[in-house]
């Protein structure tokens, strides 16, 4: 069993955000002990995980608490649980797709920048060094 702060450490996720995230019931099950603070337990890390998740590729919260529903609602949810994951695993590819994009571009332009200080150039696409001072 954990603690708020355990789980947060854990799972590097805010204090803050898991209570969020607990009052907007993403953890179903979760207990309270006799002082009234959240005890999580595995089973509610892996709830914290799947929330984690969803929401790092920018899942909604309603649409976090519908699939959570259907979780609870049991196995006549599983083909609306898969679309949920499926569309979710898309838009994570795309932004994967996006990022490796950006970093493809700043591998190159690192690379660039390498080149001119290793041979000391001055730096042709900068648009301030073609400003011309006839103008």
């Amino acid at each position: 069993m954990y603690t708020i702060k355990e789980v947060a450490k854990k799972m590097e996720i805010s204090e803050h955000t898991l209570r969020f995230w607990a009052k907007s019931g993403f953890f179903p099950f979760i207990k309270r002990d006799k002082n009234n603070i959240r005890i999580f337990s595995e089973n509610d890390l892996e709830w914290v995980k799947i929330v984690k998740c969803l929401r790092s590729v920018g899942i909604d919260n309603k649409s976090i608490k519908s699939y959570i529903d259907l979780c609870i609602i049991g196995d006549s949810t599983i083909k609306e649980r898969y679309n949920i994951i499926k569309a979710s695993r898309a838009k994570a590819q795309k932004q994967l797709n996006e990022l490796t994009n950006q970093i493809n571009l700043l591998k190159y332009k690192e690379e660039f920048y390498e080149n001119l200080i290793k041979n000391n150039l001055k730096d042709s696409w900068n648009p301030m060094n073609k400003i011309s001072t006839k103008d």
